[in-house]
């Protein structure tokens, strides 16, 4: 998934929203743009008091820009974003940088998130990953918080993304899966061809094969036929991990990594996950990653 970067002020909220003025237009029409201004002055809130849940719409008109204040309306309205995790930034005495904080929270907000919305797959098409990150004004003045949040770059969506009636199989299937993914793009080598970090990818292949591990150990608990199928076929998967973990050569490792990579597919896990009663329609940029 491509996440996006927002940042924040330490001015916190710099100006109160003004309510429309009264001109020439009917007394009505007049009076309902004053009540609707007055509205938005009340929902203000400053970014520095963001917290999980807290569904929202951005006063800058994009999501990659500097950010003081937004509007905190009720999630069954129209909105742009939900907060959906925060953490802070710790064991940095100076400023990380623009870069050094976009770092920090493209690493930690994929898993603070998931906390909040456990099937990704649910969320809304056009529904992306973004967040609120100090800028070197508010660090100065203390600020260490990341607040992570599912923002629409163009249009709204309504209602919350919060996973609220998740039975004990479908948080199951998917805190291992969620696990799996994670390991594997969080681990994922800075070079782009493995002859360049061979080392970096089976540390890769390491990770991956304990998230699958974990994962299979807890599935044993679903006694679902499909997800059972996915079971036997992730274990062939999981010996695949394994070898290429422990491969002794670039040769070695490209032949156990293809038959690996193939055999974590999402698209793979559909039926199961149809049976589960979870989303299955593939997020597009999954589904890239996978394609031929």
């Amino acid at each position: 998934m491509f996440f996006g970067v927002t940042s924040r002020s330490a001015r916190g909220i710099s100006a109160a929203v003004a309510l429309l003025a009264i001109g020439a237009v009917g007394c009505a029409d007049a009076i309902d743009s004053a009540k609707d201004g007055a509205k938005k002055v009340v929902r203000q809130r400053s970014v520095f008091s963001l917290t999980p849940g807290d569904c929202y719409n951005p006063n800058s008109a994009a999501t990659e820009s500097e950010e003081f204040s937004v509007e905190i309306v009720p999630c069954d309205e129209a909105h742009k974003g939900q907060v959906v995790g925060e953490f802070a930034i710790e064991g940095k005495s100076e400023y990380p940088g623009d870069s050094g904080a976009t770092k920090i929270a493209d690493e930690r907000c994929p898993a603070e998130s998931q906390k909040f919305v456990t099937d990704t797959w649910a969320v809304p098409e056009g529904v992306d990953l973004f967040y609120y990150y100090p800028t070197s004004e508010s660090w100065a003045t203390g600020d260490r918080a990341v607040s992570c949040a599912y923002s629409k770059e163009s249009g709204t969506f309504s209602g919350s993304l919060k996973d609220e009636s998740l039975n004990a199989d479908q948080l199951t299937y998917l805190k291992g899966s969620n696990a799996v993914y994670e390991a594997l793009w969080s681990n994922q080598p800075e070079a782009d061809q493995i002859e360049d970090d061979l080392a970096g990818y089976k540390k890769q292949a390491k990770a991956v094969s304990s998230a699958l591990k974990t994962h299979l150990t807890a599935l044993e608990g679903v006694a679902q036929p499909e997800t059972t199928k996915l079971r036997t076929q992730l274990e062939e998967t999981a010996e695949a991990w394994k070898d290429a973990a422990s491969a002794g050569s670039t040769d070695d490792f490209y032949v156990a990594y293809d038959l690996a990579f193939t055999g974590i597919d999402p698209s793979k896990t559909v039926a199961a996950r149809k049976e589960l009663k979870l989303a299955t329609t593939v997020p597009a940029d999954d589904a890239e990653v996978w394609v031929g």
